[in-house]
């Protein structure tokens, strides 16, 4: 049964009562590696974990280990011919498939390397958990820092992603959810997330992002959805060196025009970390403090949230933030002066918990950020009130066992997904 009946009475944004919180967490996540030249660095996560331990941040939450994602699980949104040989490719076998390298975009982004699958069924089976979590009612947030890999596609790899664990998360819980709202604050364009939801209008995009000559190219302001969907696609795009007050001039009065027409169920918020000051393949310029602002904002509306992690590649302020941000989902306060743990070295010569945002040139004029605002609060005002689209259960198979799934894959028991989602979706 729907059992969305929120009225957004937090609009006000006070947000004084404390919150149940899960975190998932499989110590093997940072074992994976892509390669010694490659940007992404599973350890970061190893090393957001440790500092959240020291923190004595883990005996405030339910710590959980996910169950890795089984094959159906992933083809309730990837096909079946790509999930097949991300599970068969090995870097010894890779050189004999040089067709599919290329069909599926496996390349120096998305390199193949040892327990590519695992881990992406790790990753992905902690989204899909937290998500029943939420829809279960056991938590009010629930963090998953090894997910929100946001590029990957139906069929391919793309920007260090394979398995789209957000798509997969959001499907979970539009299961009980007549609405559910995916916000992006990596500095990258959250397309692969949009991509998927383009013409529903169950689930709204928002994503802030940089946007020029920039990976991937997507998220454009006038990019807005389409169909159904129309309107139901935000996006904010920003220019170099954006400060922390910037930001939140323009994140506060979108994110809450958002909430008020939209009224999710449900918020999945991605914490790409990349939009940091001094990330290695970042130029924004935001402090650890003004990124878990956004968490602590969409907090504050009482709505139950998933957060999950992204990019980030200066891996030091990855661990900063994300340990941070965990502490603000637990409305707990935590000390400048970060604990020793075995990781110690990487922090120093201040050894903080919070980096000092630099004195880069910000290019997003008032006028510029005024500008944008003002589009985007018109095209939100277009719709009126949270569309009333009829609630039906969103059919998966998220239980059948490893051996099951194997024996009924060549079955093609997999629906359409583009089918399943439209089969929901009603015109205002």
């Amino acid at each position: 049964m729907e059992t969305d009946t929120n009225s957004l009475h937090s609009l006000s944004c006070t947000d004084a009562t404390k919150r149940r919180v899960s975190y998932f967490y499989d110590s093997d996540i940072g074992n994976y590696y892509y390669g010694a030249d490659h940007c992404m660095k599973p350890h970061r996560i190893r090393m957001a974990h440790s500092l959240i331990d020291k923190y004595n941040l883990l005996s405030r939450m339910r710590v959980i280990k996910p169950k890795p994602a089984g094959f159906s699980d992933l083809c309730q949104f990837h096909s079946d011919d790509y999930m097949d040989f991300l599970r068969a490719v090995t870097p010894e076998n890779q050189l004999t498939r040089p067709r599919d390298l290329d069909r599926f975009n496996m390349n120096s982004d998305c390199p193949v390397f040892y327990g590519l699958f695992e881990f992406c069924r790790i990753s992905a089976g902690a989204s899909i958990g937290a998500a029943r979590c939420l829809n279960e009612e056991l938590d009010d947030i629930a963090i998953n820092w090894s997910g929100g890999l946001h590029h990957a596609k139906r069929g391919e790899a793309s920007g260090f992603c394979y398995v789209n664990d957000i798509v997969l998360a959001i499907l979970e819980l539009l299961k009980k959810h007549q609405r559910v709202l995916y916000l992006d604050i990596d500095i990258h364009h959250g397309d692969g997330v949009e991509e998927a939801f383009y013409t529903t209008n169950r689930v709204m995009t928002v994503s802030f992002h940089k946007f020029g000559d920039y990976f991937p190219g997507t998220g454009h302001v006038d990019d807005i959805g389409y169909g159904t969907g129309k309107y139901y696609a935000v996006n904010v795009p920003l220019r170099d060196g954006i400060d922390d007050q910037s930001y939140q001039s323009i994140f506060k009065p979108i994110m809450t025009k958002v909430m008020e027409v939209f009224q999710p169920g449900a918020i999945v918020l991605q914490c790409g970390a990349d939009s940091l000051s001094g990330d290695r393949l970042g130029c924004f310029n935001l402090s650890v403090k003004g990124h878990a602002e956004c968490v602590r904002f969409m907090r504050s509306f009482n709505v139950p949230m998933l957060l999950l992690g992204g990019g980030g590649y200066t891996i030091r302020n990855v661990a900063r933030c994300w340990c941070y941000e965990t502490a603000v989902a637990l409305d707990t306060h935590v000390e400048e002066r970060l604990p020793e743990d075995d990781y110690s070295g990487y922090y120093g010569p201040e050894f903080s918990l919070f980096a000092p945002p630099s004195n880069m040139e910000n290019l997003n004029t008032k006028k510029f950020l005024e500008g944008m605002k003002v589009k985007i609060l018109e095209n939100l005002s277009r719709l009126e009130h949270a569309p009333s689209v009829p609630f039906h259960e969103v059919e998966n198979d998220m239980d059948v066992d490893e051996e099951e799934e194997q024996n009924d894959e060549q079955d093609g028991e997999q629906d359409d997904y583009d089918d399943r989602l439209s089969d929901d979706d009603q015109d205002l």
